[in-house]
């Protein structure tokens, strides 16, 4: 009787520390030749560092698997052994198999279970490809300086372009957009960023759409405040010294009704403004490559999150001259969002200056233009609804 209590109570206190923890978790199994006695660990890759979560001694066979919980937002890990790395992301509770071989582990790799892994080792290869040239042209001694680093640079901005066509703007809410965007590399005796998100306007729009798209999917995320942080400043620092006027005849906004407006969305669908009738609608007129534009679009965000269920609605009209910028920046956004392209749809709303929003009531009619406002858009909204 002793032997069945003591055995039962065993189970229970196993059970509560193991088998009992229900709690999503993701895993990474696989198998690793020629690493007979070495260590891998299981690391996560965070903003604040590297951080080890798990190691295994690994025997003759090479068999491992890692279980871990699965994180909130999209993260980034890595397997290790000694300075070999393979760099993995995770988003849920999948199950990732890599099969690997030393002494070329970081590159001499398969993945199977994410998609999003396979176009990072994809990354990871062409990445250090290109640091194998740099090292290469930066060691000719039959090269001048000037033609050293100008031969680097053709270097980066072809690698750039297959980045942001294969990688970036092709996805950019994806974990591999996010790992390209934010890739770096030696440059002489610095360590620099691929994509500078301060100083070169394409550069800051590659993150700009990355931010944009997190933004909309994983609002909360640590990462997504990072991207939104280096994309307000780098529009800030590359803006334009003014914005696109438009001059327009003020005259033809009326408060005793709207004026149609009928503009294609990201999907080229006609979407008439007047059919939003019964719900109150913020009118907006903006540019995504304004300074800042990735500020204000999580502001819009937060309130239309906030009063979505209430009857509210945005009608976000773009006058970006990159239409496939557009596209990338607000295709997760969850409000209708058309683009303009001569003007003069934008014109008979009299606006002069972006970005300009009106408040329209459950009735389609404006009620009040954005330079009218003496408290809040949320106030004035907040009224209506």
């Amino acid at each position: 009787m002793t032997k069945i209590l003591t055995t039962i109570i065993s189970a229970i206190a196993l059970c509560s520390i193991t088998a009992c923890d229900q709690s999503p978790k993701f895993s990474i199994e696989g198998n690793i030749e020629n690493a007979n006695d070495s260590v891998l660990y299981l690391e996560a890759i965070t903003l604040d560092g590297v951080q080890k979560l798990d190691s295994v001694k690994l025997n003759s066979n090479g068999d491992f698997k890692f279980k871990a919980p699965a994180p909130a937002y999209p993260e980034f890990y890595s397997l290790r052994i000694n300075q070999k790395r393979i760099n993995l992301a995770i988003d849920s509770t999948e199950t990732i198999i890599v099969k690997a071989s030393l002494p070329q582990m970081s590159t001499n790799y398969t993945v199977e279970g994410s998609k999003s892994c396979e176009n990072i080792r994809q990354i990871v290869i062409k990445q250090i490809d290109l640091q194998n040239k740099i090292n290469a042209i930066g060691r000719n001694t039959n090269l001048y300086p000037k033609e050293i680093t100008d031969s680097i640079d053709t270097l980066i901005q072809n690698y750039k372009k297959i980045m942001r066509d294969e990688y970036i703007l092709k996805n950019a809410s994806s974990t591999e957009a996010y790992y390209a965007v934010c890739q770096s590399i030696i440059y002489g005796n610095s360590v620099i960023q691929v994509f500078n998100p301060i100083d070169d306007r394409n550069d800051v729009k590659c993150y700009a759409a990355v931010a944009n798209s997190w933004d909309a999917l994983y609002h909360d995320s640590e990462r997504t405040i990072q991207l939104c942080n280096l994309a307000i400043k780098g529009m800030n620092n590359t803006a334009p010294s003014q914005q696109k006027i438009i001059e327009i005849d003020e005259s033809k906004i009326s408060e005793a009704g709207i004026i149609p407006i009928k503009l294609p969305d990201i999907n080229s669908k006609l979407i008439d403004i007047t059919s939003l009738k019964g719900k109150v609608v913020l009118l907006d007129f903006t540019k995504y490559g304004a300074k800042d534009s990735a500020e204000r679009t999580r502001k819009m965000r937060d309130l239309y999150d906030k009063y979505k269920n209430r009857g509210f609605e945005i009608y976000q009209v773009s006058l970006d001259d990159d239409i496939h910028y557009w596209k990338i920046s607000c295709e997760n956004l969850p409000w209708i969002c058309v683009h303009e392209t001569n003007g003069s749809t934008t014109g008979s709303y009299g606006v002069n200056t972006l970005p300009t929003s009106f408040i329209i009531n459950r009735n389609n009619e404006v009620v009040i233009r954005s330079e009218m406002i003496k408290t809040s858009i949320e106030e004035e909204i907040e009224k209506l609804l």
